[in-house]
Formats: C-alpha cells, structure tokens, sequence
C-alpha cells in the first residue's frame, strides 16, 4: 500500500459519539482503522476488520494488528470531531469518501 493510499480514508463510521469519540475507517487501499480518542489521547490502530462475534479485538493478534500512531492533546477530553482527529492523525478523506 502506498503512502497516500494508507493516509486517505474511503469510508469513516463513527461507532461513538460521545465519550470516547470513536470510528472505523477503511483506506483508499482497503486497510481497516480503529480512531479513538478518550482522555485527550488519540489512537489509530490497524486491524483485520471491526471487531464482531468471530473476531473480537482479544484475537487480532500482533502480526494482524499494530498501533499507527497515538498522540496526547494534553486537554484530558473524550469528545473530538472527525475533522480535528484527523488531522491531528495526519489522515484525510479520500475525494468522495463516504462519512456516516
């Protein structure tokens, strides 16, 4: 996956709306993310897919799963919009991705 593509997302579902602000996104080449933000730290961690019945976070293992970045804000808050998460993650929306 190129730089570019692994830095724009396709598709962002936000999963929690308020604390912790969270979201799964898909990049342009496929890559699942997990976005969250609680206490002021923000996290991007790939993954094979949303976690479900048959695939929980508790069995992504570590060569299927891995932390991109994660920063603190400083501020201790859980709620942020996607638009200042990511910038802060240093991704962005693909022209035409779908945000729900």
């Amino acid at each position: 996956m190129g730089a570019d593509e692994g830095r724009k997302l396709m598709r962002v579902v936000q999963t929690c709306s308020v604390y912790p602000s969270q979201w799964d996104a898909w990049t342009a080449g496929g890559q699942y993310l997990y976005l969250r933000y609680r206490h002021g730290v923000g996290c991007v961690e790939w993954h094979p897919g949303p976690s479900d019945d048959a695939d929980t976070p508790d069995s992504w293992s570590e060569d299927r799963s891995g932390l991109l970045i994660e920063w603190d804000d400083g501020t201790g808050s859980g709620v942020v919009n996607l638009e200042d998460f990511l910038a802060a993650a240093g991704l962005v929306l693909a022209h035409g991705a779908s945000v729900s």
